[in-house]
């Protein structure tokens, strides 16, 4: 019971959370009902068994719990249209289907009044049901700080009168492109960092499924999941006793095949839809990566579409990559050398490794030099330690007779 207590819990919080807060049209009450709903649950379900319906269940229960509160506490004067809501008792379970109101909530927390990482944080509060703790640990920053940056998004929502719905059609895509770069987000913090992150992209993946069910025939969507299905199909493989293994030095036998084959079937579904945009193209791209040999040709015809879409100096990188592959270093350098990213070090990595392939070692070392100083703690600094250390001479050269 305890089992599918907790497993009712990962799926189906967001749900119900969503359908109080669209009922209640407050978050803080919402998230205590909800919360409150759990607990009874908790008690009641291994005594009693499980409830037929048990996302309806834990909806009405949550929603009794916060009609009951908001009868006691009658100052919430803009709350008394609940009072005409009829006594409550929590073992009439008449609704059996829950109106599914994630959509709204996402795009809520999304809302481009609220700042990013506002966004963040709140998504991940509410619709993926991590603790304020446990949010603040994956980002760094302390429980209090973690706390307000929730309670100052909750007060902009309401003083800012954030509509609880899914934005018009003529601001769909602006809107939802907003919330596939919040979800993206979320799953690149865990991506890179595991495993002390690695709930976030598991997190995300659930968001990208959850918006693959409510939004089928958008195929940025789609293109999206696929993309992080293909990415983290690779998980496993990326670090080796805590140190960072770059695409072509991985061991494929740790990748996630199963995962690569739904993460292609969802690209299909993309495809299918005529999805052109940037997610479908980077899952196109990550899917050519999972073969063996890649065609590096069409990796950087892909990644130049990616770069006319997006205007990114940060995608004209990548397709440098590519196009050292297909038509050697030079080619790949004359690109490099004409991106105005002084402060990114990927580009000062990429560009090291391009000369270190050229024979031109004395620039190659200065600029992986440039590369660490940018680079934060962590597995990618130690990898460019380790690729400056082979750049630098283990003798000082003959002084001159």
């Amino acid at each position: 019971m305890v089992a599918i207590l907790e497993q009712t819990f990962r799926e189906h919080r967001g749900q119900v959370l969503a359908a109080l807060i669209g009922f209640l049209g407050d978050f803080d009450l919402a998230e205590e009902a909800v919360q409150e709903a759990f607990a009874i649950a908790a008690e009641r379900w291994p005594r009693d068994g499980a409830p037929q319906h048990p996302v309806a269940w834990l909806v009405s229960t949550a929603r009794n719990r916060a009609v009951n509160r908001i009868r006691r506490d009658r100052t919430l004067v803009e709350k008394t249209r609940l009072l005409e809501v009829p006594e409550a008792v929590e073992h009439t379970m008449e609704e059996t289907v829950i109106p599914d109101e994630r959509l709204e909530l996402i795009f809520t927390c999304c809302h481009p009044a609220l700042a990013t990482d506002a966004q963040v944080a709140l998504t991940l509060r509410t619709l993926g049901g991590l603790s304020t703790g446990e949010i603040a640990h994956a980002f760094l920053v302390g429980a209090p700080t973690m706390a307000q940056r929730l309670v100052r998004a909750k007060r902009k929502i309401k003083a800012a009168g954030i509509p609880f719905r899914v934005p018009p059609d003529h601001l769909l895509p602006e809107r939802l492109s907003a919330v596939l770069a919040v979800v993206y987000l979320i799953f690149n913090q865990g991506y890179s960092v595991p495993p002390s992150r690695g709930e976030l992209a598991a997190e995300a993946l659930r968001l990208g499924r959850a918006l693959a069910e409510l939004m089928p025939d958008e195929p940025e969507v789609h293109g999206l999941l696929a993309l992080m299905l293909l990415h983290d199909a690779r998980l496993q493989a990326r670090f080796r006793d805590g140190e960072l293994v770059l695409l072509a030095d991985q061991d494929r036998c740790h990748w996630d095949l199963a995962q690569i084959d739904e993460g292609r079937a969802t690209l299909d579904r993309a495809l299918a839809l005529r999805g052109h945009g940037p997610y479908v193209i980077q899952a196109a791209i990550a899917s050519l990566h999972a073969n063996e040999p890649r065609d590096w040709s069409q990796i950087a015809a892909l990644y130049e579409e990616l770069a006319r879409l997006t205007d990114s100096p940060v995608v004209q990188l990548s397709r440098a990559v590519a196009v050292a592959e297909d038509r050697g270093p030079r080619a790949a350098l004359e690109i490099v050398d004409g991106i105005a990213l002084e402060d990114y070090r990927y580009l000062h990595a990429t560009r090291g490794e391009l000369l270190q392939r050229l024979g031109r070692t004395a620039e190659a070392r200065i600029a992986l030099a440039r590369a660490l100083e940018l680079a934060d703690d962590g597995p990618e600094r130690r990898l460019l330690e380790r690729r400056l250390e082979k750049l630098t001479p283990t003798h000082p050269p003959p002084r001159p007779r």
